[in-house]
C-alpha cells in the first residue's frame, strides 16, 4: 500500500533532481573520470509507449507506459514496475538510476531499469488489470527480456502481474523457446517458477540492515519504538520482522490514512483487518486515528517510510524525533531534508542499501530460474542476509574511512564499482 500524503504535493521533478544532486556528490568526492560522469549521468535508453485496451463496459481506453534503462555495464537491466499516477518519465529516470547504484552497491551482475504505467489500479477491475499488464507486455516486445531486461514488483503491482507479463512474453516465443524465458521476471508467483522468501526479501532487508545498525552501535532492539509509512509487501514484513526482534510498532500510514496506538500495534492483527477493509488500515479498532501531517513527528526511535519518494522534506524534516530513518521506499528523503536531518545527528539507512533485499532476492530467483533449481526458504534467507550484511559491512567501513554518511558511502562504492568496469573494458568503438 502507498502513502496518501506526497504523490500531490511534490514536485514533479524532485525525484531526479534528488537522485542527481546525489550523484554529484559522490562523483565530486572520487573525482570521478569526466567522460564516464558523463556516461552515467544520463540514460541509454527511455521507452514509452501508448496502447489501447478495451474496458469491462466495451469502451476502449488508452494508456501509456514507460521503461526507463539506465545503464547495463555489469550486466542486464533490472528494475520493477509500478502502476501509479504519478509514473512517468522523470520518476522511471530517477528510479532506473537509483537501480544502477543499487545493484552495484550490492555486487550483482546487473544494470538499473525502472518503469510502469500511469494509472491508478483502484479505479480498475482484475480483469482489466489483467488486460492492461498484457497488452503494456506486448507493446514493450523485445526491449525486455531474461538477458536484457528483467522486470520485477513495485508499487501496486504483485506476482499476480509479474505472472501475467511471464505469460504473454512467453507466448510471443516459438514453443521450443518459451521454458527458457521463464527469468524475463522476478517476484513470480511459486507455482509460475518464482523463489521461495522473494515475498518477505525487501522488508526482510530492511529489518536486516536496521539489525546491523544497531549491533554497530551497541543498541538493543528490544522495546524500542517504530513508525512505518506503507503497510504494503515491504511495510508489513519490515514490522513482522523487527517485533519478533521485540521492537514496538507504534503507527503506521497507509494510502488512506494514519493511526496511532503507543502501546503498540499488533502486526498480523492489522493485515488481516486491512484484507477485510479494501485494504485500508483506517478504523482498525486497537488504534485512534492521527491527522497525516502529525505521522512524522511522533515520538519514536525508528521510522521507516516504506511508500513513496520525496515524503520526508524540509518541511518535516525538523519535527522528526527518530534517531534512525531506514529507507524501505525509493527515495523517500529529498536532500534538502537530508541536510537537516545529520545536522540533527539522525543516521539515516538509505535506500539502496536498506531495500536492496529485494533485488537480491530478485537475482536468487533469476539464478534459479537460469539454473533449473529450487531452493529452500532458509537457503534463499540465509544467503540474502549474508549478501545484506557484506553489503552494509563495506558501507559502515566506507562512511568511516571517509568520514562521510551511510549514503554518501554507499554512492561512492557503487560508482567506483561502475568507473571500474569502464576503465577495464573501455568505451566502443
Amino acid at each position: 500500500m502507498i502513502a496518501k500524503v506526497a504523490s500531490k504535493k511534490a514536485p514533479k521533478q524532485g525525484m531526479l533532481e534528488n537522485v542527481m544532486r546525489q550523484f554529484d556528490n559522490a562523483a565530486d568526492i572520487i573525482e570521478l573520470n569526466t567522460n564516464i560522469r558523463k556516461i552515467l549521468e544520463v540514460t541509454n535508453n527511455e521507452i514509452v509507449v501508448h496502447f489501447p485496451v478495451r474496458m469491462d463496459n466495451g469502451e476502449v481506453e488508452i494508456f501509456t507506459g514507460y521503461r526507463v534503462q539506465h545503464n547495463n555495464s555489469l550486466g542486464p537491466y533490472k528494475g520493477g514496475l509500478r502502476y501509479h499516477p504519478t509514473v512517468d518519465i522523470d520518476a522511471a529516470k530517477a528510479l532506473a538510476m537509483w537501480m544502477t547504484w543499487k545493484t552495484s552497491l550490492a555486487g550483482l551482475p546487473y544494470g538499473g531499469a525502472k518503469g510502469g504505467i500511469q494509472l491508478d489500479p483502484n479505479k480498475y477491475s482484475d480483469s482489466e488489470l489483467e488486460r492492461i499488464t498484457r497488452r503494456f507486455t506486448y507493446a514493450l516486445g523485445d526491449n525486455i527480456g531474461p538477458e536484457l531486461d528483467i522486470p520485477a514488483p513495485d508499487v501496486n503491482t504483485n506476482p499476480q502481474t509479474m505472472a501475467w507479463i511471464l505469460d504473454t512474453y512467453m507466448s510471443t516465443k516459438s514453443p521450443a523457446e518459451r521454458s527458457t524465458n521463464m527469468h524475463v521476471v522476478t517476484g513470480k508467483p511459486i507455482g509460475a517458477g518464482g523463489s521461495k522468501g522473494r515475498d518477505r526479501a525487501t522488508g526482510f532487508g530492511v529489518f536486516l540492515t536496521i539489525k546491523f545498525w544497531a549491533e554497530s552501535n551497541n543498541v538493543d532492539l528490544k522495546d524500542k519504538k517504530f513508525i512505518v509509512q506503507g503497510f504494503g509487501n515491504v511495510g508489513y514484513w519490515a514490522a513482522y520482522f523487527l517485533v519478533n526482534e521485540g521492537a514496538i510498532l507504534t503507527a503506521v500510514q497507509d494510502a488512506y490514512g494514519s493511526i496511532v496506538n503507543e502501546e503498540g500495534i499488533n502486526v498480523d492483527e492489522l493485515l488481516n483487518y486491512t484484507k477485510g477493509n479494501k485494504g485500508s488500515i483506517l478504523g482498525y479498532a486497537k488504534a485512534r486515528t492521527l491527522d497525516n501531517a502529525d505521522f512524522f513527528s511522533l515520538d519514536c526511535d525508528i521510522c521507516i517510510p516504506a511508500a513513496l519518494g520525496n515524503q520526508i522534506t524540509a518541511k518535516n524534516a525538523s519535527k522528526i524525533k527518530a534517531y534512525l530513518i531506514a529507507e524501505g521506499a525509493n527515495g523517500p528523503t529529498d536532500v534538502d531534508a537530508e541536510e537537516i536531518l545529520l545536522k540533527k545527528g539522525i543516521d539515516i539507512i538509505p535506500d539502496i542499501l536498506c531495500n536492496s533485499g529485494g533485488v537480491i532476492g530478485s537475482y536468487f530467483e533469476w539464478l534459479q530460474n537460469r539454473n533449473g533449481e529450487i531452493w529452500s526458504l532458509e537457503e534463499v534467507m540465509e544467503k540474502l542476509e549474508k549478501k545484506m550484511r557484506e553489503s552494509f559491512t563495506t558501507v559502515l567501513e566506507t562512511s568511516k574511512k571517509r568520514n562521510v554518511d551511510m549514503r554518501t558511502a554507499a554512492f561512492v562504492i557503487a560508482i567506483e564499482r561502475l568507473e571500474e568496469a569502464y576503465v577495464q573494458r573501455g568505451i566502443f568503438p
